[in-house]
């Protein structure tokens, strides 16, 4: 369980300029931000090996006016970007942040391809909802698991010591609420005590604390967690115990797309290229094209908690350029059919009312109806056979609410003060989706941890001193020995 200790002062065996809790995007770009400004550090990852609710993304960051997106001939600027995240999350966020994350991720993605190799390229052929252009980067894969695999291979080159089974437990604070340290658990049960100038979290949100869920976010307490086990809410309970700010904790990214019972991410261009959803009834229930953060709540409202989503085969071979579609296809979770009727039965849906909602989809597409549920069909291609179909279900990815930070990525207390040395970024602060799921602009989680990473790393505290303390302890270079090693 997450502490933070009292103490006026602590003598530490070893200790180093600067920590990250956290060995995801957000906690990895912070490190490589901070090594190449000349600050030594160390990453410390609960898991034996970095992956965190990064590794379950489909690894997109939003950014605008790239050299990907010039070489397509897609017209953006970070102005236009920003006021796409304002109005998706009803200009809740602070706009200052918004400001800053909007500016700093075309320049952050430029610099990890061109600095650590990443080999981003723009998704050209369909557009996410709420964004004004095409503006998705991504590895080759689409996947989550190959951008943390390229960042931790990144930090590996430039010989920056990521210690995983490394959890940590326990803060160690002054009165001033000055972070001294921290103590982190092997899996063996040992206890390990690291003195720090500063202190970054980058260990995420609380998905997956249930105490937490049902505290602030009611409607998807008893939903699946897609979300990465590890995130229990520690920096926000860290951050509140040395009286840090809190803001928007209702705030999330739900999914309505998760195939069941395979739980693979269907990627939401089944819906947004002209596909449906409909209830185990044949029916459809929503505007799915909203987006799928607030579809998961809607799916979940429906009998036994499921949807199909249905598309076609053009659909399928656009969506299939991602690595988790790829693999439902494998596991059977795509079922196809030459007809409405023939879905219907392959999917074991009442036909008549499936087949009856097919046609007034393609009658609104036809501009020979006006949907029920509000949805703009104009521009959307008709389905055609064969038709495809995925069993899906509504889930909780992530918490978007946080701490809150400045500009600096620094921890603010209530009345606007930075903490003394501890920042924050990723799902650890307060992102820029307002307070509910309705707010979370596709990618919001993977721009603030690469750009809150970049921006936190970079930020050395005013108030370090150039010689460590007295009762410091040993040097960098033993730590990172002592620690790799396992021993004190």
């Amino acid at each position: 369980m997450s502490q933070c200790v009292r103490v006026a002062e602590k003598a530490f065996d070893y200790r180093v300029p600067l920590i990250v809790v956290g060995a995801g995007a957000a906690g990895l770009v912070a490190a490589l931000s901070a090594h190449e400004a000349g600050e030594e550090v160390i990453v410390l990852e609960r898991d034996p090996l970095p992956r965190g609710s990064t590794a379950l993304s489909a690894g997109l960051i939003p950014a605008a006016a790239t050299r990907w997106q010039c070489a397509a001939g897609i017209s953006d600027t970070p102005q236009l970007f920003a006021s796409d995240i304002l109005r998706k999350a009803h200009d809740e966020p602070d706009a200052m942040i918004v400001d800053h994350v909007a500016r700093l991720a075309g320049p952050t993605i430029e610099w990890l391809a061109d600095r650590h190799g990443l080999n981003f390229s723009v998704i050209e052929d369909f557009s996410y909802p709420g964004h004004s252009a095409r503006r998705m980067h991504g590895l080759a894969s689409r996947s989550g698991e190959e951008l943390i695999d390229a960042l931790r291979a990144a930090a590996e080159a430039c010989e920056i010591p990521v210690i995983c089974d490394a959890h940590v437990t326990t803060l160690f604070a002054d009165d001033t609420n000055r972070v001294l340290g921290l103590a982190f658990a092997r899996p063996d049960g040992t206890l390990e005590e690291i003195g720090c100038d500063r202190l970054i979290l980058a260990c995420n949100g609380y998905g997956g604390n249930r105490t937490l869920v049902a505290q602030h976010i009611p409607s998807l307490s008893e939903a699946t967690y897609f979300g990465h086990a590890g995130n229990q809410g520690d920096a926000l309970l860290w951050g509140q115990s040395l009286g840090a700010a809190t803001r928007h904790l209702g705030g999330h990214q739900g999914h309505g797309s998760v195939a069941h019972p395979a739980g693979i991410l269907i990627s939401w261009a089944t819906i947004t290229e002209g596909g449906f959803q409909v209830n185990i009834r044949g029916e459809r229930f929503s505007n799915e094209a909203m987006g799928y953060s607030e579809q998961a709540a809607e799916v979940l409202k429906q009998p036994d908690g499921l949807a199909w989503t249905v598309f076609d085969a053009r659909i399928a071979a656009i969506t299939r350029q991602f690595e988790d579609f790829r693999r439902a296809e494998v596991m059977g979770a795509v079922v196809t059919a030459e007809s409405p009727a023939h879905l219907a039965a392959r999917i074991n849906l009442p036909e008549d009312r499936f087949v009856s909602t097919f046609g007034k989809v393609e009658a609104c597409k036809r501009g020979e109806a006006s949907d029920a549920f509000d949805r703009d069909f104009s521009g959307s291609q008709p389905l055609s056979a064969p038709l495809c179909a995925v069993r899906v279900t509504g889930a909780l990815f992530h918490t978007q609410g946080g701490l809150v930070i400045d500009k600096s990525a620094r921890v603010l207390n209530p009345d606007g003060f930075a903490l003394p040395n501890l920042y924050a970024a990723g799902g650890a602060a307060c992102g820029v989706s307002g307070n509910d799921a309705s707010g979370y602009l596709s990618g919001n989680g993977l721009l603030t941890a690469v750009t809150l990473g970049r921006t936190a790393g970079a930020t050395r505290a005013r108030a370090i001193s150039a010689e460590p303390p007295a009762g410091a302890g040993a040097s960098i270079d033993s730590c990172k020995v002592a620690i790799q090693s396992g021993s004190t």
